[in-house]
């Protein structure tokens, strides 16, 4: 059976809607502090936290046929990780740290991470492939870096084998409409540029617009929620095989800039994105886009919905028949 950490969450449940569909057994255990209990669709939950590790031995308890754990649940908003980065170290590194030991003493030994493409900081190059210098710019990218070097040693001291997949951008929503993005506050640039032209939020700030870029503004790679869900099922398949521990990067290949996102939300809307230049951010690179090459050679994984006005649609789809998310 696998086990889904934060299975409430935005990408967590599109894992839900993959496991469901493909019959495989699994159980979801969720604080629900940033997951909604309707995004679960009948997928059977445990409600506990992952900072106590009293919680972690009765679940493994009682539920002895887990046999691989998938981790969605980290806090993610880099900025406010260099606000409070106490916060996120405690629940990003230091939980893991503790839910490793007790998978440990319950003989589970399979782990699917959700890294993220922060672990690289300031780009050198891209694509930025796996080989990629690793300098983090938050604590949200150290606090993903740590769990790595610590599934290292994990793998190096207990042949405890896990597989860390780095996500860029997540969009999208389900296809069907049932289950979407509906995160407070919201700062992914589709879903802010949606609820703008909704009316929902204020004018959309494009911060920079002298970049060297096709028209100015920050390029961005852009995968749908479903095709990193897919990249799991995958690891769980190589893990459950006798794979090796294994890192891949996850993205479309290819980059949008802001302008091109306003266009796609306005043409699959039919609704104008208010919007406002403005300065530069502090730390906003011109160009973030992944090679995924390494995976698509070894497990042939290749992204279903690539095509940004899908990606699009499929959001919108999703912010216009649940205009207050799941409330």
């Amino acid at each position: 059976m696998i086990l889904v950490l934060g299975g409430a969450g935005y990408i967590g449940s599109h894992m839900l809607k993959l496991l469901r569909e493909t019959g495989e057994s699994h159980l979801v255990f969720d604080n629900f502090e940033e997951g909604h209990r309707e995004a679960l669709l009948g997928s059977p939950y445990v409600q506990g936290d992952l900072r106590n590790r009293d919680d972690l031995r009765k679940l493994f308890a009682d539920h002895p046929d887990i046999d691989v754990v998938m981790h969605f649940a980290a806090y993610i908003a880099v900025g406010e990780s260099v606000e409070q980065p106490g916060k996120y170290f405690t629940n990003n590194t230091t939980a893991v740290i503790g839910l490793l030991e007790e998978m440990r003493a319950a003989g589970i030994g399979k782990f699917v991470f959700s890294s993220t493409a922060a672990i690289f900081g300031e780009p050198h190059y891209v694509p930025i492939d796996e080989a990629h210098p690793k300098d983090p710019t938050s604590p949200y990218g150290d606090s993903k870096l740590m769990v790595e070097r610590i599934l290292k040693a994990f793998d190096v001291a207990h042949g405890f084998k896990s597989v860390c997949l780095r996500y860029f951008n997540a969009a999208g929503a389900d296809p069907e409409n049932r289950i979407g993005e509906d995160h407070h506050p919201e700062t992914h640039l589709i879903p802010v540029a949606i609820l703008a032209a909704m009316g929902k939020k204020p004018s959309l700030k494009v911060f920079g617009t002298d970049y060297d870029t096709p028209d100015g503004t920050c390029v961005r790679d852009y995968i749908h929620v479903l095709d990193l869900a897919q990249a799991h099922l995958l690891a769980v398949k190589h893990l459950r095989a006798g794979g090796d521990s294994r890192q891949y990067n996850l993205g479309n290949g290819q980059g949008f800039t802001v302008r091109q996102v306003i266009d796609a939300v306005e043409h699959a809307t039919g609704l104008k994105v208010p919007n406002e230049e403005a300065p530069r951010r502090a730390g906003d690179p011109a160009k973030l886009i992944a090679s995924s090459d390494r995976i698509r050679a070894d497990w042939g994984w290749n992204p279903q919905y690539g095509d940004l006005k899908v990606i699009v649609e499929h959001a919108w789809n999703w912010h216009k028949t649940h205009p207050e998310g799941y409330a």
